[in-house]
């Protein structure tokens, strides 16, 4: 194959790589809630059994009822929402890619979910359905930043990445390329 065969293809296909839960934040958070969790359940636990299982917490002086169960509950609930957050990072629950196949004529957005018959949502529409690019921007204490592929008839499908929010520049720059790549108008700047 010819470089420019390759340049060719590479007009014709544009694949964006989509980041999903095995990001630094969710290894952070899945680590911090498991480890104050299991201290909360090893409190609890020591105040039932009247001995100290974390050395440095005198259980002795903590009652088991109403403290210590209410720690061993939160402490359970810690552990459980540690796992989910770890299973998601382990299955990598929303990780997967945006394809525009101008070859082939098809928009596929694909992305991983949680295990079962729905594992893997693969969306794919014909090229010409594409009506626009819109981007939403909402500014304040929790700013939303994201670019959607308006299709005929249907819904709008998010294309950015959930949790980190783009710069201005950077979802602007990315909405025009892909509008451009698409020959779509953009919406909403």
């Amino acid at each position: 194959m010819t470089n420019s065969s390759i340049d060719s293809k590479s007009d014709l296909i544009r694949r964006d790589p989509v980041l999903g839960s095995r990001r630094l934040s969710n290894y952070w958070w899945a680590t911090v809630i498991l480890v104050g969790a299991s201290g909360f359940f090893l409190v609890g636990i020591s105040s039932y059994f009247g001995f100290n299982l974390v050395p440095f917490i005198k259980s002795e002086e903590i009652l088991f009822i109403p403290q210590g169960l209410v720690m061993s509950f939160y402490g359970v609930a810690g552990i459980l929402l540690s796992v989910y957050l770890w299973l998601t990072i382990i299955w990598n629950v929303g990780e997967g890619y945006n394809e525009y196949n101008k070859q082939d004529g098809i928009v596929r957005i694909f992305r991983w979910g949680f295990p079962g018959k729905n594992r893997r949502i693969d969306l794919v529409y014909p090229i010409q359905d594409v009506q626009a690019i819109r981007v939403e921007i909402k500014e304040g204490i929790n700013p939303r930043r994201v670019i959607y592929l308006k299709i005929k008839g249907k819904r709008e499908i998010p294309l950015t990445r959930i949790g980190q929010p783009l710069t201005l520049g950077e979802i602007e720059e990315k909405a025009a390329n892909l509008a451009r790549f698409l020959q779509v108008s953009i919406e909403g700047l």
